[in-house]
């Protein structure tokens, strides 16, 4: 199984719309076997979805998600999830051992401009367009 975070320094990054790199993982017989970094290329919503898919990824572990962004990845059988705040590799560890539990408050539903905001726990500034 390969398995994606967003990332940033070492953190699962808070904004899936806007994550500049992921973290990924090659899981092999419950364990990571493998991890490395790779950059988005600065993709969008829609490409990052893509992206994954082409990349193999079939679980995304991230922050702040919305609906839209969701039900795209689940169309390419990617499951999400999201709300997950802190060190990413611990993250896999606790989704491995089944002890990661999704935080659906963290998901953006609606749509802002040029605002400070706070959506279930992740702020963003100049935010448009909704998060994703």
């Amino acid at each position: 199984m390969k398995l994606a975070t967003t990332y940033e320094n070492g953190q699962v990054f808070q904004h899936f719309g806007k994550t500049q790199q992921l973290k990924i993982y090659d899981i092999q017989e419950g364990k990571v076997a493998f991890s490395m970094v790779t950059s988005t290329g600065g993709q969008g919503h829609g490409a990052l979805a893509s992206f994954l898919r082409m990349l193999g990824i079939s679980v995304l572990i991230c922050g702040g998600i919305g609906p839209g962004a969701q039900e795209t990845l689940a169309q390419l059988d990617v499951t999400v999830i999201p709300g997950i705040t802190g060190d990413a590799d611990q993250a896999v560890e606790d989704f491995l051992a089944g002890k990661l539990v999704a935080n659906t408050e963290a998901l953006c539903n609606h749509h802002h401009t040029g605002a400070i905001h706070t959506c279930g726990g992740h702020n963003h500034e100049g935010c448009s367009g909704g998060c994703h």
